[in-house]
């Protein structure tokens, strides 16, 4: 039974489950918008969210760039290390830290949005595009 279970298992084992959505976010930070099954968008969210929030509570920091303070050095530099768990290549991390968290510094959550878009014609599941909301999908590099 799985009772008190959160999260989708997506009929994978937990590493191959890791792996898939550590890649996934990796793609929504560099391109700011992947087409994938529902089921994976509305999951990946829960994934993505997190990572988001962390590169927003050090974006000021990122922004001082040489005139931060040691303190503030060992800050974010904490804060690229836990993101370095999940977000893959460092263009993706370097993304996520200087254009998508100063672009999210207002907003407190809901930093993915998920829209339906088709049937896959091979298995007909249903398909939809995750998007990081206001960036419109287009890459900002």
């Amino acid at each position: 039974m799985r009772h008190r279970l959160s999260g989708r298992q997506l009929n994978r084992d937990a590493t191959a489950r890791a792996s898939l959505f550590n890649n996934l976010v990796t793609s929504l930070i560099t391109y700011g918008r992947i087409e994938t099954t529902v089921a994976k968008a509305k999951e990946l969210g829960r994934y993505a969210d997190p990572i988001i929030t962390l590169g927003i509570g050090v974006h000021e920091l990122v922004a001082k760039g040489d005139k931060a303070s040691k303190a503030e050095t060992a800050q974010v530099l904490h804060a690229i290390r836990l993101a370095r768990k999940t977000v893959m290549t460092k263009d993706a991390l370097h993304k996520l830290f200087h254009e998508v968290a100063p672009h999210f510094a207002t907003r407190k959550g809901g930093y993915t949005r998920v829209l339906k878009t088709r049937t896959r014609k091979g298995d007909a599941a249903p398909m939809a595009f995750i998007e990081l909301v206001g960036l419109n999908g287009q890459p900002t590099a």
